[in-house]
């Protein structure tokens, strides 16, 4: 067995830092095998329960590839993002504490900043710990209501869980994120491939876009699909920011039982 499953990891070259999920060589259940290059050490496993695939292998990788891999994490460290100095972090400004009652989250642990000069309550957005990005809802009727501070095109995400539930704003996200879901807001109409490579760690992801957004939900199923092996679609009755009863009884019954 080993023999053939090493020679099917050498046929995918995979580089310093890169991952892949395909459909497991062994059991041939749907995207359900991983495949990681930690600096030449390959770990493999397969996500089925009664599949016993996985395992590790050191690879040779050459001083080139070495230093490719620091340069490229070099260039990521400078590339720096600051936040406006308008934009400031107070937990207890009268307009975030509002805010966060309003949909009942927690401000402190969202760590929400607010912007003093357009007044948007804004959600930051993390990468290994830094800040990448920001972004900032207005409280006013101020255009656009969503705003991104830097360029990057991850998605805002809140939670610790093992299911992800993708969902279109900050405050949807922050609302369903807990010990068992990572809310992942997309914030924009389509999926981009930070999202996906985000996404590729759970093993099921929930969509739960707006109610009145069904073409989209169905065409990020399907995307989503190339990179999680189980996605589920939840029909919502409103936005999850609203709490509904139903809904999140909806999204409990969706959810995977240990």
């Amino acid at each position: 067995m080993n023999i053939h499953i090493y020679d099917y990891l050498d046929d995918l070259q995979l580089g310093i830092g890169e991952s892949k999920r395909l459909n497991c060589p062994f059991c041939n259940s749907y995207k359900t095998f991983t495949v990681t290059n930690n600096m030449g050490k390959l770990l493999w496993n397969c996500y089925k329960s009664s599949c016993k695939l996985s395992g590790a292998k050191k690879i040779r990788i050459s001083a080139n590839d070495i230093k490719n891999k620091f340069m490229s994490q070099k260039e990521q460290e400078n590339t720096t993002f600051a936040l406006p100095e308008y934009v400031i972090l107070d937990n207890d400004r009268w307009e975030v504490l509002t805010f966060a009652v309003k949909y009942g989250i927690d401000n402190v642990s969202l760590c929400l900043h607010y912007d003093v000069k357009e007044k948007r309550v804004v959600f930051p957005v993390y990468r290994g710990g830094l800040m990448v990005d920001a972004v900032g809802r207005s409280i006013t009727n101020r255009l656009p209501k969503w705003k991104r501070y830097g360029k990057s095109d991850l998605p805002f995400t809140y939670g610790y869980g093992k299911v992800a539930v993708v969902v279109e704003d900050c405050v949807s996200a922050s609302v369903v994120g807990n010990e068992v879901y990572v809310g992942v807001a997309v914030l924009g109409t389509s999926l981009s491939e930070s999202h996906k490579r985000y996404l590729s760690q759970f093993s099921t992801a929930i969509i739960a876009l707006d109610p009145d957004a069904l073409p989209k939900t169905l065409l990020f199923a399907k995307e989503i699909r190339d990179v999680v092996p189980n996605v589920k679609v939840l029909k919502l009755i409103d936005d999850l920011k609203y709490r509904k009863e139903e809904d999140f009884n909806n999204l409990y019954n969706l959810t995977p039982k240990e």
